[in-house]
């Protein structure tokens, strides 16, 4: 069960969900509902369409709405209709804004406290991939983006997977995934991949000494990471010699949520999300979270 807990959590800032009438979307919005909950903040549900630049060129005693028009309605009235049934306490409020989703949540990401997508909109043929929407929100997002990957997450899980990074700016991306765990009340299970030297570099002559400071360097990240988690937050701390990706992926099977961080450099233009962001957002077996590290 959810608990209430000490880790600060921002209820001003809105739980902001992409909708497009997909069943991937509806399935975000479940996510996002119950996320609205735990934090105890209002849940905004956007439908991005342009449909409001045809309609004001439309005649003046035009009888009905044009059809786009009506099927964004549509959408974004069975979507706040679907998370007043899945959570009632939580106070919802729709937008459709004439932009394409991508610049709209973007946009939206500014004041809130974060943003869900679905896994991939209508028109996808596979829900393996990650959509362009959900793949360009989580690379420019200046939230933390959740991609709602899977189908497990109302059944009881295995808690918060988090892939531990380097430097000072990974530190905004591990208080997330402590937050979401402590707010749901189930474990974190924090991972540092290494390689072993001989085997990331096939070189048969790097054995030994090199080997062991990886081991020790992936103990001394885990420890430094978790060294303020709340005392009564179970942690599982794997170190583990294998790609980032593959354990990520791995211990997503049964996850509640997997949280990673994107590296943004100022001045640098593109996704940012980096290799392992981008595997486990087109891989994970649970919901992704995505979370803006600034360096």
């Amino acid at each position: 069960m959810p608990r209430t807990t000490h880790v600060a959590t921002d209820a001003n800032h809105p739980i902001v969900v992409g909708v497009d009438g997909s069943e991937a979307a509806l399935r975000a919005v479940d996510w996002a509902a119950d996320e609205a909950a735990l934090r105890g903040a209002p849940l905004r549900i956007v439908y991005a369409s342009l449909w409001e630049r045809y309609e004001e060129a439309a005649p003046a005693d035009e009888p009905v709405a044009p059809p786009k028009a009506a099927g964004a309605r549509v959408f974004v009235e069975t979507a706040a209709r679907r998370a007043g049934d899945r959570r009632p306490e939580v106070r919802i409020t729709t937008l459709v804004p004439p932009e394409d989703p991508e610049y709209a949540l973007v946009r939206e990401s500014g004041l809130a406290g974060v943003v869900v997508v679905g896994c991939r909109g209508r028109g996808g043929v596979t829900e393996t991939l990650v959509g362009s929407v959900s793949l360009a929100v989580a690379g420019h997002a200046h939230c933390p983006v959740v991609v709602v990957r899977g189908d497990r997450y109302d059944a009881p899980t295995n808690g918060v997977v988090l892939g531990i990074g380097t430097g000072p700016e990974a530190a905004v991306t591990q208080r997330f995934a402590v937050e979401e765990a402590y707010l749901r009340g189930v474990p974190l299970h924090a991972v540092r991949a290494w390689r072993h030297p001989r085997r990331a570099a096939g070189h048969p002559l790097l054995t030994g000494e090199p080997a062991h400071f990886e081991q020790r360097q992936a103990t001394e990240l885990l420890e430094e990471a978790l060294g303020e988690v709340p005392s009564d937050l179970k942690v599982e701390r794997h170190r583990v010699e294998v790609r980032a990706r593959d354990a990520l992926l791995g211990l997503s099977h049964g996850a509640d949520l997997l949280v990673v961080g994107a590296r943004r450099r100022h001045g640098r233009f593109g996704l940012q999300l980096g290799r392992v962001t981008y595997g486990v957002l087109h891989r994970a077996a649970c919901p992704v979270a995505v979370i803006p590290e600034l360096s």
